[in-house]
């Protein structure tokens, strides 16, 4: 009969110590910790001071007269750019007629009338040396002139303000979001950093200022960075950047 007495309250003890290890679930008890997921982001845009333009020449003849040869061409050129005030750094060759080298002379030992060309790449701060270039240059060689690409040097700082401006932005947001149903915020317990993401619109020529978008719960400036030259615009570089946070609610 002791036995059996001993057996019960063993049994008793057993089933005491797995009920107390099941989560609760009488209101106001939650099997695991209460937290809050948000998203942040922050816009700006800045003008570029870093431009980079492709120019392409090519060999030509007017009538009645030798060839202008290549040689002579970018003799010019680069004594034009010098003119106008550009470093050598800011200048490197793109491209040669589009052929292996020795495709090229090997064809015009066939056809001396061959006309040959050479691309450039430039880095220009501002449009003012662009129209300077422009302006020295020999529209017989000149076969094309595009701008190809917008920078500025100092991208990454931007980038860096942009993601603390988005962890700020997600945070207020999780704040007020916890204070509408009545819950405290408590610590951050993750944060993820999605793709950076940006965009130029380049236009071939000047550059046009653009409005920006501002977005719910996205902290904008497009304005402190703008500057001008010579009262010319520039088409802004747009940046953005989201995180993602998640919060322990209290």
């Amino acid at each position: 009969m002791k036995k059996i007495v001993m057996l019960l309250w063993a049994l008793l003890l057993v089933n005491f110590l797995i009920a107390q290890a099941q989560p609760a679930t009488q209101p106001g008890c939650y099997p695991f910790p209460k937290t809050i997921s948000v998203t942040g982001s922050a816009e700006m845009e800045v003008i570029p001071d870093e431009i980079y333009v492709q120019v392409d020449l090519r060999e030509y003849k007017k009538k009645g007269e030798e060839k202008t040869e290549l040689t002579k061409i970018k003799t010019e050129f680069l004594a034009s750019c010098k003119a106008a005030g550009m470093a050598d750094s800011n200048i490197a060759v793109a491209s040669y007629d589009g052929y292996n080298m020795a495709n090229i002379w090997k064809r015009r030992k066939k056809d001396p009338e061959l006309m040959s060309s050479i691309s450039y790449q430039l880095k220009f701060t501002n449009t003012k040396l662009i129209d300077d270039l422009v302006s020295r240059l020999d529209d017989e060689a000149t076969n094309n002139f595009r701008i190809i690409k917008t920078s500025h040097s100092k991208i990454t700082d931007y980038r860096k303000q942009l993601k603390i401006m988005a962890v700020k932005a997600a945070k207020e947001k999780a704040l007020y979001l916890s204070e509408s149903v009545n819950e405290q915020l408590g610590p951050v317990i993750t944060i993820t950093e999605p793709e950076e993401s940006s965009s130029s619109d380049v236009l071939s020529g000047r550059y046009k200022t653009t409005g920006s978008n501002v977005y719910s719960n996205t902290i904008s400036k497009s304005d402190t960075y703008s500057i001008n030259d010579n009262g010319v615009d520039y088409r802004k570089i747009k940046l953005r950047f989201e995180v993602n946070l998640l919060f322990a609610l209290k």
